[in-house]
């Protein structure tokens, strides 16, 4: 029973923001990546007077979810991360670095 109303109570929490691409408010302010919104009261608001809201419209998880399945090299010596090896079985088998987040796919040649 617990766990129905805790269900129900997030079902009744509003929608503020899509999940991907640029987030708007109900009041027409931009949302940036971590939600960040403020009441018209808020002493924080006072940097964007007669200014627009500027927010980077590409947030990183959209642009890893865009990039293309790769093979990575581990990023290149000592400016990259550590090599990962990760096991693809089937041709089809994708997999993601944990250090960078690119893709992983078996190359047959």
């Amino acid at each position: 029973i617990a766990a129905v109303l805790t269900f129900r109570r997030l079902l009744a929490l509003p929608r503020v923001a899509r999940a991907f691409g640029v987030r708007v408010s109900p009041s027409g302010e931009k949302i940036t990546h971590t939600g960040q919104i403020y009441d018209e009261k808020d002493y924080r608001r006072i940097r964007f007077v007669d200014r627009q809201k500027e927010v980077n419209e590409n947030f990183a998880i959209d642009l890893i979810a865009e990039q293309p399945v790769i093979a990575c090299d581990g990023g290149g010596g000592a400016l990259g991360h550590l090599k990962v090896y990760i096991n693809l079985d089937k041709k089809t088998k994708t997999g993601t670095c944990s250090y960078c987040g690119l893709q992983f796919k078996q190359h047959l040649h």
